[in-house]
């Protein structure tokens, strides 16, 4: 009897998630934003039309993607940043378990573009195992402590910025600067030691790639429900949210519908254009060819002489894949907003908050250039087509992590601390 007893007592403990009180009940959405809603529609749907009528479908395709990102990274909240915070602070694991869920549908979605070779557009997928080696490791430490004091990580960034909040547009013109001082000291990054990554699918073939990935994902479940039974963290906030259908367009999605969603989208990028979603080489880009409006030429750079970076440099800003979806997440974030009636400006953003936005996202161009790819390229794109990179570059963020938590009382920021009502 006590054994049966004891087995339904362990499986209670993997399968549960106990708080320290429950979460409060979500407030009820404000009045749709008719006049942000307006433009931002406007905004996406002729650029959309220009760009697949100027650049093609391909490219067209590419921005509607990007719109929805926007939209489902929006009404999902769906954070890296705060995930981590909650899970290193005070141990909740709710957004590490949705991290997983996106990380799984994406990679089986992806091995099956994979085997198949499809593609859309005269597409077909590649992929290529990131490098291993310090500029790995000290990069991705890094970008986890920039998200931490810039309060977004890269797509956290882009929604936000659509979303309107004033704050972090600064910790966006951050990133631009710390991508464009990469790009101009590069020779000084250049040459760490690394060493060339392991794609599993050479090895296992996509079948066994894909098992390995959804085993280890599964086990990082089970992990974390055992930490937050544990420690009982307090329970994550809530957003206000419509009720019924309503709730597609002007509310809170639940946080695994917008993992899935997520993760279908970022196959999405695969099967268009051949390779995965990417976020930060985009601020590069627009960083350096701002410069060429004012007359300066950072072309001559050697990180813009390797054929890709110069070809993209030199083409229309409308062709590079990154800055198609980063756009179109601006603008379905926007759209989402304005309906659920959050799109707001505050102008008044205390001193330091602005110093730790600007600051955070600096760290987060360096380090998303030192490591090859963000919490989007490197731990998403990584661990989803099977690249060793990418589990390496999520461990040494929750390492970056737990300092940027450290730093973050400095700037005025808080922190989750076991006693609060919400995290």
């Amino acid at each position: 009897m006590s054994t049966k007893a004891d087995s339904r007592s362990a499986r209670s403990f993997l399968l549960t998630s106990p708080t320290s009180c429950a979460a409060p009940q979500p407030a009820p959405e404000e009045p749709v934003r008719i006049a942000p809603l307006v433009v931002a529609a406007l905004l996406a749907g002729g650029l959309s039309w220009y760009v697949w009528a100027v650049h093609g479908q391909r490219f067209g395709a590419l921005l509607i993607i990007g719109l929805f990102l926007g939209l489902a990274l929006f009404h999902s909240r769906f954070g890296f940043t705060s995930a981590w915070r909650q899970l290193v602070g005070v141990g909740n694991g709710a957004g590490l378990r949705a991290h997983a869920l996106l990380l799984g549908t994406a990679a089986t979605l992806i091995a099956l573009i994979a085997v198949t070779g499809a593609g859309l557009f005269g597409s077909s997928p590649q992929f290529t195992a990131g490098s291993i080696g310090l500029p790995l490791f000290v990069g991705a430490a890094v970008f986890a402590i920039g998200m931490q004091l810039g309060g977004a990580c890269a797509s956290g960034t882009l929604f936000a910025v659509g979303a309107g909040q004033s704050t972090i547009v600064l910790t966006l013109g951050g990133f631009i600067v710390g991508s464009v001082f990469y790009t101009w000291a590069f020779p000084a990054f250049d040459g760490w030691p690394e060493v060339p990554g392991l794609l599993l699918s050479d090895h296992v073939g996509w079948l066994g790639s894909w098992a390995i990935t959804i085993a280890v994902l599964l086990g990082i479940v089970v992990l974390s429900r055992v930490v937050q039974a544990r420690r009982t963290p307090p329970p994550v906030d809530t957003v206000p949210t419509a009720r019924g259908f309503a709730r597609v367009f002007r509310g809170s999605w639940p946080l695994l519908v917008g993992a899935v969603v997520l993760g279908v989208l970022a196959a999405a990028v695969v099967l268009v254009s051949g390779g995965i979603w990417g976020v930060t080489f985009s601020f590069a880009l627009w960083g350096a060819k701002l410069l060429q409006l004012f007359g300066l030429h950072p072309e001559t750079w050697e990180f813009w002489q390797t054929t890709r970076n110069a070809q993209a440099l030199d083409g229309p800003v409308w062709t590079d894949k990154t800055t198609l979806t980063n756009v179109g997440i601006i603008l379905g974030a926007a759209i989402a907003a304005s309906a659920a009636g959050t799109w707001k400006i505050r102008a008044e953003i205390p001193w330091r908050t602005a110093l730790a936005a600007v600051l955070g996202g600096i760290l987060m161009g360096i380090g998303a250039r030192m490591a090859g790819g963000c919490n989007i390229g490197a731990y998403l794109g990584g661990i989803s087509t099977g690249s060793l990179h990418g589990w390496l570059w999520g461990l040494f963020a929750l390492g970056g992590t737990w300092v940027g938590l450290k730093l973050r009382p400095l700037f005025g920021l808080g922190t989750p601390k076991p006693t609060d009502s919400v995290c």
